[in-house]
């Protein structure tokens, strides 16, 4: 055990130190290697092609051959921005990367702060979502607020107290998704501001199915955890719609979709993201995540599989 935390010390640290020089190097430079990774990813690796082009030809069944070519040359183009864009964040000024994303809309966080109560970001894997760990530099009034990200850790150690580094290097606060409910309530107890951020577009395994709905021309399952959390928090809830008007520059709005999470009935929270999500997807449809299997697992199957008993999903063949 020694020997394995200490080896996984030693390629943490020859991570950080590789990382943090690359880091501080211009961002037009990083943007060159990102070209270079392009032609490398999707011309000679050809990272999960099959599966892209799966998810944008069924997702987009009216574009033609030549459009959704388009596109997934793009996606691509900015998969490899997402990576230097990353790695750059470690190293980047506070001013350099306020002039790189601008935040609309955080006034009416700030008016909920003013309340006592707490929000809550809901986003999905689009545009950059990395650099919304800057949202608490722009606040005015309240730049003591608790900027934080709900993530999933990662298996390799070292790889995970990197992205932590990364996702931090600006004030944010990383959270393990098993942890949150008591970071929050921890939080509220000591009266402190908090705005945390939610990627909620996965694919939810089996027994997390509460939930399907028509998203990108699919039925979708997805998760419910984060509105179920927000709903016991009573967070002012909003979306986090991102835009890429140019390479290296980001919009990010707030929209609201619920003042008092307690308030609204149950599963609507998570409907409105989707169709909100759906819009910024349509908007600029190349910078989504296409690389997840996210429609790996239908209803049809899950019906087969799985029977609800008082709110539970039961495999058939453990009562059977």
């Amino acid at each position: 055990m020694t020997s394995l935390k200490s080896k996984n010390n030693v390629t943490y640290h020859l991570l950080y130190g590789v990382t943090y020089m690359l880091s501080l190097l211009p961002l037009w430079v990083h943007y060159v290697f990102s070209d270079i990774a392009f032609l490398l990813l999707y011309y000679i690796i050809r990272y999960r092609r099959p599966l892209v082009r799966k998810n944008l030809t069924t997702s987009f069944p009216e574009k033609s051959e030549a459009e959704l070519q388009k596109l997934e040359k793009q996606f691509y183009h900015w998969l490899c921005d997402y990576f230097v864009e990353s790695v750059k964040l470690l190293t980047i000024s506070n001013k350099a990367l306020l002039r790189r994303i601008e935040f609309r809309g955080l006034e009416q966080l700030e008016e909920v702060f003013d309340t006592g109560r707490n929000c809550a970001g809901i986003l999905g894997h689009y545009c950059n979502w990395e650099w919304l760990s800057a949202t608490g530099l722009a606040f005015h009034r309240h730049p003591d607020a608790v900027i934080g990200l709900i993530y999933h850790p990662l298996n390799n150690q070292a790889f995970d107290r990197l992205f932590i580094d990364i996702r931090s290097a600006h004030g944010g606060v990383c959270v393990a998704k098993q942890d949150i409910l008591r970071h929050l309530i921890s939080l509220k107890r000591q009266k402190s501001h908090s705005l945390f951020g939610y990627i909620s577009d996965q694919s939810p395994k089996w027994e997390n199915m509460h939930l399907w709905v028509d998203f990108l021309n699919h039925d979708t399952p997805v998760f419910t955890g984060a509105e179920r959390i927000m709903q016991k928090m009573n967070d002012a809830v909003f979306y986090v719609d991102m835009e890429r008007p140019r390479r290296g520059k980001y919009v990010c709005t707030f929209r609201l979709i619920a003042y008092e999470a307690a308030k609204e009935k149950e599963f609507d929270i998570t409907r409105r993201f989707f169709t909100m999500l759906e819009d910024s997807i349509r908007r600029q449809p190349q910078f989504y995540l296409w690389t997840h299997n996210r429609w790996k697992r239908g209803r049809e199957e899950f019906i087969r599989k799985y029977d609800v008993i008082d709110g539970k999903i039961i495999r058939k063949e453990e009562y059977k």
